[in-house]
């Protein structure tokens, strides 16, 4: 857009400087300077130190927006009258946020779910809990990386990078159904075996927990993902069984008998 050319009536100086709320100066801000009617009559841009300077014709009341990628736009009127005129900026960083979805492994929605946002030193900065339609939002997240923690009943807890911008970010998230083994540890004879300690291995060989048996012979363990396990229940000689589980298990019972001489 073209610029109103000076007349014979002088120009008018505005000078200022751009800071942030915490005085620092704020570099390569456009500098718009607008007249009543809405029609730009002049524009500069900020130097290295916040400092800008713009000339104008114009005379009487005029509007000067100050903004800079990731901050809140300043808007104030002026009035001009041939003289200099100093006035100072300071604008303050956008705040966008942080909306989606989150669904179960079945891709239906989740409500109930809990999502929290962390930066990245590891401080919470929002958290919101999912409506009936699985939608989550969290508002008031200055622009840059976080990590989205979510977690729902009966599913395995995740964790997302999201990188929010001052417009605001979509991050849409899907939580794995969490498994349930169940079983029991009995005698040859059918009695259960109760204290008798049970253990879980994943597929590359990690301890995921340990349990004992309680009065009825019983062990669970939930929480899981499904893979491949190993169940090793101790207290006569060991006994290791494999499974493979997809989705939650009852009834993996384990046998255990007496040492032989």
């Amino acid at each position: 857009m073209a610029y109103r050319t000076t007349d014979a009536g002088g120009v008018g100086v505005i000078r200022g400087r751009v800071r942030d709320g915490a005085g620092a100066p704020v570099p390569r801000t456009a500098i718009t300077l607008l007249d009543t009617a809405g029609h730009q009559v002049a524009r500069a841009t900020s130097r290295a130190d916040g400092s800008y300077t713009v000339d104008t014709s114009e005379r009487g009341s005029l509007v000067l927006i100050g903004s800079a990628p990731g901050y809140q736009p300043q808007v104030t009127t002026l009035s001009v009258n041939g003289v200099p005129v100093s006035h100072d900026i300071v604008i303050h960083p956008s705040t966008g946020g942080l909306a989606g979805t989150v669904r179960g492994g079945d891709g239906d929605v989740l409500s109930g779910a809990l999502v929290v946002a962390t930066d990245q030193r590891g401080e919470v900065t929002g958290s919101a809990t999912t409506g009936n339609d699985g939608g989550y939002r969290i508002d008031d997240l200055l622009p840059g990386d976080y990590t989205l923690s979510v977690s729902a009943p009966g599913h395995r807890p995740t964790a997302v990078p999201a990188t929010v911008s001052s417009e605001g970010t979509s991050c849409d998230i899907q939580l794995v159904v969490a498994a349930t083994l169940r079983g029991t540890v009995h005698t040859q004879d059918g009695r259960a075996l109760d204290d008798a300690r049970v253990t879980l291995i994943d597929a590359v060989g990690n301890v995921v927990g340990t349990r004992t048996t309680g009065v009825d012979g019983s062990y669970s363990f939930a929480d899981l993902s499904s893979q491949q396990y190993t169940v090793i229940a101790s207290g006569y000689p060991p006994v290791a069984t494999r499974i493979t589980l997809r989705g939650s298990q009852d009834g993996v019972d384990i046998l255990l008998t007496h040492k032989e001489a």
